[in-house]
């Protein structure tokens, strides 16, 4: 079936035309904002050809048809004659629906996820660098500085990058918003970082009292400083002149604001933010495994009620002051598990339809994005998605124990025997290759290069 039968199926399982106010998409799902969802055949949806899932979410009816897919497919239905919208016009108008925390993780999400992209590069920079350093090569200086230039721009620069994304998000000027974030982390003021090290750099007084330093790395300030400094640029053009609108709104805005980030929001924050942080390592360093069981057993429920953009803001913060990130580590281990169980129902079925959707979506889900295999596959048979996640918390539980008593992430852990809960060894099979090819992988190597 081609791309343009799939669109007038699409349309027809929502109720036709009449019914669809607007249509947009994101990197994997369809996003449609239906007028009646009673309209809405959602079997027919989730039958659809190419369809990997398909739910009401955040105001909006998500259809699931993966990377490449979706953007063929909204061609179609555009094509077709229906009302296109921008992702920003959607989030607009989904942000009236939905209770207060649901509109907050909405917001966290529209914040942190156009962020993720630099931060995933520079860390795959930073696991290079480690990775020669721990082979015992050394670079030259000329490519030292590179590698420095590589690793440590995105890091610094990340207070910059949450208020312009922060300012983009709630109606400001991203502009005068990467600019405010520029100035947090001016090379005039003492690097936080140096402050930190506890060596002959020391904070810059302000008026006698208020000690200053940069913000560089800092996440939760930045956050707050872009969420008053958009509200305040659209409260002054409120009521300055058109004609001064160029030359006022900007001056004041960048004026009051870096008075307010250096010396008030920021040094308070920047409390908080180190405050949530040692509570997070805190629970990070519990012993027996019991982050990894946590953590790794909850991660992929959470995804389904659709509120796990909460934890960009959490990671940034372990990157920006740790270098390193534990907490994605383990839920790198959910995210695989899901994948494992994915594969295992495409070995198992003997349903054509079923196979071609799941290991498609295990793939989606080995590469980080789970939402196929969850909704398409796992989800809807149940028992593949509570042994994935049951799995990821035996998985993490049993390796950090060993790590704990000093044994090899790479030893003892008997994936067929833990396994056999399943009681196939037509399961078992995917389930111990997948988890040995990407998981095993992913987890010693991220622990492998901290050590």
């Amino acid at each position: 079936m081609d791309n343009r039968e799939i669109a007038k199926q699409v349309i027809e399982a929502l109720g036709g035309r009449e019914n669809i106010k607007s249509v947009a998409h994101c990197a994997t799902r369809l996003r449609v904002m239906v007028i009646d969802e009673s309209k809405v055949d959602k079997e027919r949806a989730e039958n659809i050809e190419k369809v990997k899932g398909a739910f009401f979410n955040s105001g909006q009816y998500q259809m699931i048809f993966g990377t490449g897919t979706v953007n063929k497919i909204y061609d179609q239905v555009v094509a077709l004659g229906l009302p296109s919208s921008t992702k920003s016009e959607m989030k607009s108008e989904a942000a009236k629906q939905g209770n207060w925390f649901q509109r907050s993780v909405r917001t966290f999400g529209d914040v942190f996820v156009p962020i993720i992209p630099a931060i995933v590069a520079t860390g795959l920079f930073m696991g290079l660098r480690g990775l020669l350093g721990a082979l015992g090569m050394t670079l030259p200086e000329d490519l030292n500085v590179y590698s420095q230039i590589l690793t440590d721009t995105a890091f610094i620069a990340l207070p910059a990058l949450v208020v312009w994304s922060t300012f983009r998000v709630f109606g400001g000027n991203p502009v005068i918003g990467i600019v405010l974030g520029f100035m947090l982390i001016s090379g005039s003021l003492p690097n936080a970082w140096a402050v930190a090290s506890a060596g002959d750099v020391k904070p810059t007084i302000f008026f006698g009292f208020i000690p200053v330093v940069g913000l560089q790395g800092s996440v939760l300030p930045a956050f707050i400083i872009g969420i008053i400094g958009a509200k305040f640029e659209r409260f002054v053009r409120k009521y300055v002149p058109e004609v001064l609108d160029l030359l006022v709104t900007p001056f004041v805005t960048l004026l009051v604001m870096s008075i307010l980030g250096l010396f008030v929001i920021g040094p308070v924050f920047h409390v908080v933010e180190n405050d949530i942080l040692l509570v997070t390592d805190a629970i990070l360093a519990l012993p027996f495994g019991l982050p990894g069981l946590l953590i790794g057993g909850v991660h992929q429920v959470i995804v389904v009620s659709g509120v796990h953009h909460i934890f960009n803001l959490l990671e940034s913060q372990l990157i920006a002051h740790n270098g390193s990130n534990p907490f994605n580590a383990i839920i790198t281990a959910a995210m695989t598990a899901q994948g494992a169980a994915t594969v295992a129902v495409g070995v198992k079925t003997k349903n054509p339809k079923l196979k071609a959707l799941a290991f498609p979506a295990a793939l989606s889900a080995f590469l980080g994005i789970t939402e196929p295999a969850i909704f398409g596959v796992n989800l809807r048979y149940r028992k593949p998605f509570f042994l994935s996640f049951l799995d990821c918390r035996r998985y993490w539980w049993s390796d950090s124990v060993l790590a704990w008593f000093g044994r090899n992430w790479l030893w003892d852990y008997d994936y067929p025997r833990n396994l056999a809960i399943l009681k196939r060894a037509t399961l078992a099979i995917p389930f111990y290759g997948c988890h040995i090819l990407c998981g095993r992988f992913y987890l010693n190597l991220s622990v492998w290069l901290r050590r």
